[in-house]
């Protein structure tokens, strides 16, 4: 008997029916072995000898595969073929006690019938090699996580995490939020116009940016009566080339571009098209295409569109350092436009289909034309300029997306005109613009960065950007924008006119903004320690491992190089930084004369009037949503200082508005009442009173039973089904009790053998 170990069920199952009843597949669900949870794991004094333990939801199937593997003549390690599936194979042969004589390593990266043959036909061993790179990457992140984290506790707030790849990803997010905060709009005009010949309109732009009112009003002036003609026509043929197939990265970039994807999502999606024998392996960053490949490509193209359209081609990886001999994610069969049942997964497969597919397609050809236009009266052109496409090539199938929102339309209408043919002036418009800041990174756009810094790799850019937002250093998140005034003046025959304008502005979509949390954090880590935070130093670390991986190398010299001066900045700043809280001051309160400071506080963005150390008990402030230590004003800051805000009084009893660590609330008879979007500066007394009767009403339809002599225990209906409270605590019905048959004798017989479900309170021993 054969036993092949693969990494997923789904996998399995498709091998299982390529292999034949000699083999029996078994998928290990993922990694197997670990560091735990708790403590370092890593002995320092004896070479990072990592202290790896079977993980606990992974004991039964290592138990399984060990029975197994005993009753193997062969075992057959087939993981994934990069780094992270090598080691799953190691972990794999050294926790179910594999004999190297009886174990053979092999790797495929398409799940077909002829590949996963091919790899039955030419095994080899475990590399090592791809094991200490992996085994580097996880002991180097566990050490300054480990080390890291503590620092941050006790310099900055309870419960914070650093890692190495993922701090430098949040530094990237808060320097471009720099960028933008520092940032000045400038307005300037933009000058269109309108031109008539042989009957036709059309536009062309100046080309010219004009700065100032004057300006526009002298150039319009000057247009004013100007006789306009055909200055200059230049048509130029030329080509757009398709581009290469795609690699992790240019997935996770164009999914996100053409169908909203997030980077995780797209993965997951991926994952599930590979394990279902749909396309090559995810996780990739060549451009390269097998022979089989190409071969199939060249098959659909002149099946589909013709000999014209065929132009195979060989891309080489850009990407310094790629890191293993992989093909390009791709069908597995060109001639399969479906790839799954599943309205997402398809999307995603015949984005891949058409890249691929395109890939090894013509030129698209084109006639790329400009029309000058001018005037004796005035110094400056309009032109206009458009691209008439003469052959569609790869265009026919695909056209990638950029991350441009300025891309302009392609003006494929352009007037039949000739040099030196007079045009009649229909109007002029002058449009004022302001200058735009550096967009704010989508994740999309974040991969791009990482992969050109050279941070991470391909398996590691999703799991980083879920990390950090998981984490509350990132929010992706919209943003509406803002009212902003702008002029228009057009010239209409002889007459200027003026116009005022409003746009809607700074509208933001799915965009990555850093957290104040996020921004104390980077600056402490910034400043304490720079070379974890160099972008440089990162890139750096990555090729080491990309050396350890050619076996150019060895893991535990790198780690020793690497650890003395990181644990000496450990040392240092623990014992000489101070704490980070991000302060900034805002002014002084005109009541108190204290200083009103925007602080990180222990539970989160705050603000405060006076100082600890004063006589008196400062008063504190939570901020609001979308309030930021930040940017946040003192006139702002001083609005938060209203609460909490008496609003009147509801039979006899005070209702007071206020906002706590679980968002804004009134607060009436003892009770608190969620506000829910409510904003509780502004709220009104009425409204308040419709909240309370509201939650009062919803309170006793949940009411099962209360009994006249204990009114503290009650029955209730609750989100996941009745249960029984009393006082404060909470406790779960037994399944075979029915709710509305209770008595108070057996509530106080469930209170007093059962424990409190809430906040894992234990039982109280004292009866009723």
């Amino acid at each position: 008997m054969n036993l092949v170990i693969v990494e997923s069920p789904a996998k399995a199952k498709t091998i299982e029916g390529y292999l034949g009843k000699d083999y029996v597949v078994k998928s290990s669900y993922g990694h197997v072995r670990d560091l735990p949870t708790k403590g370092l794991s890593v002995d320092l004094e004896n070479q990072f000898k990592p202290d790896y333990v079977v993980m606990a939801d992974k004991k039964k199937i290592i138990t399984e595969l060990k029975k197994l593997s005993k009753e193997a003549d062969i075992v057959w390690l087939a993981t994934d073929e990069d780094r992270e599936g090598e080691a799953i194979s190691w972990h794999l042969f050294e926790a179910l006690g594999l004999k190297e004589d009886k174990t053979k390593r092999i790797v495929f990266h398409e799940i077909t019938k002829p590949a996963i043959l091919k790899a039955i036909e030419s095994p080899r061993t475990i590399d090592k090699n791809l094991v200490d790179a992996q085994q580097a990457r996880r002991v180097l992140d566990r050490i300054v996580g480990f080390e890291l984290s503590p620092v941050l506790w006790k310099k900055v707030k309870p419960s914070l995490s650093a890692g190495r790849v993922q701090s430098v990803t949040v530094r990237l997010i808060v320097e471009r939020e720099k960028e933008i905060e520092a940032f000045t709009s400038e307005p300037y005009y933009r000058v269109k116009g309108i031109f008539e010949a042989e009957g036709k309109s059309f536009s062309a732009d100046l080309n010219k940016r004009l700065k100032t009112e004057d300006e526009v009003q002298a150039f319009l002036k000057a247009c004013s009566g100007a006789k306009f003609s055909v200055e200059a026509i230049e048509k130029k043929p030329g080509k757009k080339t398709p581009s290469a197939p795609f690699t992790t990265s240019t997935l996770q970039q164009e999914a996100a571009r053409k169908l909203g994807y997030s980077v995780a999502q797209t993965m997951r999606l991926a994952q599930s098209l590979y394990e279902a024998g749909k396309i090559t392996y995810m996780r990739t960053d060549s451009v390269n295409l097998s022979k089989t490949a190409v071969d199939g490509a060249t098959a659909e193209i002149l099946d589909q569109y013709g000999d014209d359209y065929l132009n195979p081609r060989k891309y080489s990886t850009k990407t310094a350092n790629a890191q293993e001999a992989h093909e390009a994610i791709r069908p597995t069969y060109f001639n399969q436009k479906n790839g799954s049942s599943d309205a997402r997964e398809q999307k995603l497969y015949e984005l891949i289909w058409k890249r691929a597919i395109a890939s090894q397609m013509s030129d698209a050809k084109l006639m790329r034309t400009t029309i000058k236009i001018g005037a004796n009266e005035i110094e400056e052109k309009f032109e206009v300029k458009g691209e008439i496409i003469t052959f569609e090539g790869f265009l026919k199938v695909y056209l990638e997306s950029t991350d441009d929102e300025q891309d302009e339309e392609n003006n494929t209408n352009l007037p039949d005109v000739a040099d030196g043919d007079l045009l009649t002036q229909r109007s002029v418009e002058a449009t004022q613009k302001f200058t735009q800041h550096p967009p704010r990174y989508s994740e999309a756009s974040l991969v791009k960065k990482l992969e050109e810094l050279g941070i991470g790799r391909p398996s590691t850019y999703a799991p980083t950007i879920s990390t950090v937002q998981k984490r509350g250093y990132v929010v992706k998140e919209d943003r509406d924008g803002h009212a902003r005034d702008y002029k228009v003046f057009t010239l209409d025959g002889s007459e200027i006119k003026e116009e005022l304008k409003t746009e809607n502005t700074g509208v933001e979509r799915n965009k990555l903004f850093p957290t104040d949390i996020g921004v104390v954090v980077n600056d402490f880590l910034k400043e304490n320690f720079e070379s974890i935070m160099d972008y440089h130093f990162t890139a750096s670390v990555e090729e080491e491992f990309d050396h350890i991986s050619r076996g150019e190398l060895v893991w535990t010299n790198m780690l020793a190089k690497f650890y003395k001066p990181f644990h000496e900045s450990v040392e240092h700043t623990l014992e000489n930084s101070d704490r980070a809280t991000g302060e900034r001051i805002l002014g002084t309160d005109p009541k108190t004369g204290k200083p009103v400071v925007a602080r990180l506080g222990r539970y989160g963005p705050m603000v405060q009037i006076g100082d600890v150390s004063d006589d008196e008990k400062p008063q504190f402030a939570k901020l609001r949503d979308g309030q930021s230590i930040q940017n946040i004003n003192f006139e702002d800051a001083m609005e938060l200082f209203k609460l909490p805000r008496k609003l009147g009084e509801w039979e006899g009893k005070d209702v007071v508005a206020s906002a706590g660590r679980f968002g804004p609330f009134v607060k009436y008879d003892g009770g608190f009442f969620n506000l829910g979007d409510l904003d509780p500066l502004e709220v009104t007394l009425e409204q308040s009173i419709e909240v309370i009767k509201k939650k009062k009403e919803e309170a006793l339809k949940a009411i099962i039973h209360v009994f006249d002599h204990d009114p503290e225990i009650k029955v209730l209906k609750g989100r996941y089904g009745p249960y029984m409270t009393v006082g404060k605590d909470n406790y779960k019905l037994p399944k075979t009790e029915d709710p509305e048959a209770l008595t108070l004798e057996r509530c106080l017989e469930i209170m007093n053998t059962t424990n409190p479900t809430n906040k894992g309170k234990k039982r109280k021993t004292s009866k009723k």
